[in-house]
């Protein structure tokens, strides 16, 4: 009964997101499951042949790699296993310059704005100038009520869990806690807020119904 009242709350925020996003000039699609936002965002890329993915658990959770390797896209990939150090490099910047750029966010405020935190910065940059189209995933569990507590989730959750999950060497991938630390391989280094939707750029944001990704 609990779980019931809960994805009804969790619909009722993300209802509320999608409006203030449309508002702030994103185009954005509400599906219940990973599988819809595939399905989704394969209706959308039809046209595109190739394609940048960010350093995203949450892209890589729906599914949507193996079926763009299945149609025979070019997909820029830097995780790809057996890269080495200068492909990787190289990878990162034909993300920024590819048909269809595809990543998720840390944090997107119920009020419309999308919050990312990048190491490197591959990312933020794509997702805001250069490819022809870009869409953002991101599961019910990124939506904050307000930008104050977008930025906080960064910092409490998605900063030290990311750090844990790629095995850094950082305070806060030992105890959990952000301490704005000065570590050599420190995740957390440029702060985007996209308030509205950049001038030159195309950006979906698809809001998934079920949690996703850090």
């Amino acid at each position: 009964m609990v779980d019931r009242y809960r994805r009804w709350l969790d619909r009722k925020t993300a209802e509320r997101c999608a409006k203030n996003l449309k508002r702030n000039g994103f185009d954005v699609r509400l599906v219940p499951t990973p599988e819809a936002a595939c399905r989704e965002m394969l209706a959308m890329i039809t046209e595109f042949e190739t394609f940048g993915i960010g350093g995203s658990e949450t892209i890589r959770q729906i599914g949507i790699i193996s079926e763009l390797n299945g149609m025979g896209k070019t997909i820029h990939d830097h995780w790809k296993p057996d890269l080495s150090p200068d492909e990787v490099q190289a990878v990162r910047l034909d993300q920024g310059r590819c048909d269809c750029f595809l990543c998720s966010v840390n944090a997107v405020s119920a009020q419309g704005e999308i919050v990312n935190v990048d190491g490197i910065g591959n990312r933020v940059t794509a997702m805001t100038y250069g490819p022809r189209k870009v869409i953002v995933v991101a599961g019910v569990n990124k939506i904050m009520p307000d930008l104050t507590q977008a930025l906080e989730r960064v910092r409490t959750v998605a900063g030290p869990m990311r750090a844990k999950s790629l095995g850094m060497e950082t305070p806060c991938a030992e105890t959990g806690e952000c301490t704005d630390c000065h570590s050599p391989q420190r995740i957390c280094r440029i702060t985007t807020i996209l308030h509205r939707r950049p001038m030159l750029t195309d950006i979906s944001v698809v809001l998934v119904g079920t949690p996703l990704g850090y």
